[in-house]
């Protein structure tokens, strides 16, 4: 009879450290708004790896990140990184972003015009960050850039509803020539 109950115990004990353990590494997400449609839906729920910058490496253009709004910190986010600190972006009337004066070549939107257009320069350990559907996001042309301990992790996998599921829309941004 002990060795049974020392048994359960190990066994809650174990799934204890494995919950713990997991939840320090990833979190759930609830996608609210349509700020980043059509790649993420409002009610959408993805996991966010909250590892992935843990070891001195930074978010890099393209990567969908969650973060603490620095303007309203109780609120968490979810926007595509568009600007890497000491980066200058310019986002044009017609939607087209320039970053250091290069087309910022963006096959992830569907339609990039919308919000405000204007220049920023991203400072020293923030990033600037942008939804998908820019005709109503809040992001950082509106409430400034995001400080990187602001930043909580990566969009991994996509997992609520069921018929959705699968990895998260991140994608290398890459700069074009400027025309």
């Amino acid at each position: 009879m002990r060795t049974a109950f020392r048994e359960i115990i190990q066994i809650v004990l174990m799934a204890l450290v494995v919950f713990f353990a997991l939840h320090f590494v990833v979190q759930n997400f609830r996608i609210e708004g349509t700020s980043m449609e059509n790649n993420l839906l409002n009610g959408e729920y993805v996991l966010v790896n909250k590892a992935a910058y843990w070891f001195n490496s930074d978010p890099v253009r393209g990567d969908v990140i969650v973060f603490k709004a620095p303007d309203q910190p109780w609120y968490d986010r979810i926007k595509r990184v568009i600007g890497l600190p000491g980066d200058t972006v310019e986002v044009r009337p017609d939607g087209s972003v320039y970053v250091n004066g290069e087309l910022l070549e963006e096959p992830y939107l569907t339609n990039p015009a919308g919000g405000p257009s204007g220049t920023w320069t991203v400072p020293e350990n923030e990033f600037f960050v942008m939804g998908d559907n820019r005709g109503v996001s809040y992001d950082s042309r509106a409430g400034g850039t995001i400080p990187r301990d602001h930043v909580i992790g990566k969009a991994w996998l996509i997992v609520w509803p069921v018929g959705q599921w699968g990895f998260a829309p991140n994608y290398a941004a890459e700069l074009a020539a400027a025309g």
